[in-house]
């Protein structure tokens, strides 16, 4: 009795092993495998963020009262419009990415130098703004009282306006000791190096009958609670611990350390990411001005940057939802 054999020609229905899968070469692939990974590490973060939030959701600072500043407009609140500009910039350095692949694929090199030279500006006007709004969160705007239970108190005047601390805290003598040689290079001159004490605050405000406290929880209408004259010296009698100015891993001057915490750590993640961004894309367009691919006959590497940066952008969509609009 014999077997039959039957063979079936499964030639083109899976991927045999050649060096082209999908039609993308190697390269291609390897940048999608790495998007793709980079891209559930980014996910991990901002679930963690949105965990965070939620279990927060009453002490979290506002968006629209911790990023209110513009370059060269100080004193002037404008809510989330520097943040704005950043996302349109990031957004219209993906558009001329598209413009120079799409030049390569045409081999045209003078417009891949061009589009290529567009897109490092504006990467680098984005980090160069990120910088700048790191810098600002982390000198703060108005100052605030941290209590013993680590809680927020800001202050307002009668009017409901925020007020810094340097507007109405008084000049005590000091206790610290000064410093001097003999205390060493490391000596650090209290638990927080700011402009004024606990003791100087809270004697102004006692002072300054129009000073209200506000803190950092939400009440029904998802404002701060705003405290009575009465319950605003209580609470900063009582309860009141140190000053803060800023944000830092430790304190924060807006709310919820945790706030600070994720911020400084997803945008700077994606802020190096950026960054790195910005310099590959020198080093590819160093080598379009040189004519490394025109003599290659190919311009892939443009493309296999493209994709990186295309990505880099959509992270900063999702980055941009949760910290500035959600």
């Amino acid at each position: 009795m014999e077997a039959t054999v039957v063979q079936t020609d499964d030639k083109g229905a899976v991927w045999g092993g050649g060096n082209q899968p999908l039609r993308a070469s190697y390269g291609k692939m390897m940048m999608w495998f790495f998007i793709v990974s980079d891209a559930l590490t980014f996910s991990g973060f901002l679930a963690a963020y949105g965990f965070s939030r939620f279990k927060f959701v009453d002490a979290w600072p506002i968006a629209d009262e911790v990023f209110t500043h513009v370059p060269f407009l100080h004193g002037v609140p404008a809510p989330m419009i520097y943040v704005a500009f950043m996302t349109f910039i990031l957004i219209f350095s993906s558009v001329t990415m598209v413009l120079a692949v799409d030049a390569g694929h045409k081999m045209k090199q003078s417009k891949v130098a061009l589009y290529m030279f567009l897109t490092i500006i504006g990467g680098a006007i984005f980090v160069g703004s990120q910088a700048w709004e790191w810098a600002t969160f982390i000198k703060g705007d108005y100052g605030a009282v941290e209590t013993k239970g680590g809680k927020i108190l800001q202050f307002l005047d009668t009017d409901g306006n925020r007020v810094a601390i340097g507007d109405f805290a008084v000049q005590l003598p000091s206790t610290v000791e000064a410093h001097v040689e003999s205390n060493g290079v490391w000596y650090m001159n209290g638990e927080s190096a700011t402009s004024y004490g606990f003791e100087e605050v809270k004697a102004g405000f006692l002072a300054n009958d129009n000073l209200l406290i506000r803190t950092q929880y939400l009440d029904e209408h998802g404002h701060p609670t705003v405290l009575s004259r009465a319950e605003s010296i209580a609470k900063i009698e009582n309860d009141g611990k140190l000053v803060v100015e800023g944000a830092n891993l430790k304190h924060n001057e807006y709310g919820h350390p945790l706030f600070a915490d994720f911020f400084f750590f997803i945008t700077g993640f994606h802020g190096f990411h950026v960054f790195s961004g910005v310099i590959i894309n020198c080093i590819i367009f160093f080598n379009v001005v040189i004519g490394t691919y025109e003599r290659r006959k190919s311009y892939e590497m443009v493309e296999k940057v493209g994709l990186y940066w295309h990505f880099v952008d959509l992270v900063w969509v999702f980055v941009f939802t949760f910290f500035y609009l959600v």
